[in-house]
């Protein structure tokens, strides 16, 4: 059995799929992560410039899609959902990448988050810059 609380909800002009872009980087307004009381401590650390990585639970999705045509175009050939970046999935786990703006309290605003209003927030991890090459 896994078990997934939600830690907070995102905060966001965008309010359907069809009016969200694909990736945050194609013109996502600014948004909120607003987090429950019991998890504000966790964001300490966390400000402006932060690059971080945002785990969402895309509540909307369905979760019977295995193979797409991605982003939607037809003239794209099906593929495994695995080889997408497709909110349709067995598990609709959303990974968006963002830069805080600020952080006031439990909420902090962030820059290209494309993830719709309400949508629940499952974890956040910062951006880490590794060098592969030995």
């Amino acid at each position: 059995m896994i078990e997934l609380t939600p830690i907070g909800r995102v905060e966001s002009e965008l309010t359907d799929r069809a009016s969200a872009p694909k990736q945050g980087l194609e013109g996502a307004p600014d948004a909120w992560l607003v987090f429950e009381p019991a998890v504000v401590d966790a964001l300490d650390g966390i400000g402006p410039g932060a690059e971080l990585i945002v785990l969402t639970w895309l509540d909307r999705a369905r979760r019977d899609v295995l193979r797409v045509h991605p982003r939607d175009d037809r003239a794209n050939p099906l593929q495994g959902v695995f080889n997408t970046r497709s909110p349709d999935r067995p598990n609709p786990i959303g990974l968006h990448p963002v830069q805080v703006v600020s952080v006031e309290g439990a909420r902090v605003r962030v820059r290209n988050l494309e993830a719709i209003d309400g949508t629940p927030i499952v974890d956040v991890k910062p951006v880490l810059r590794l060098r592969l090459d030995t």
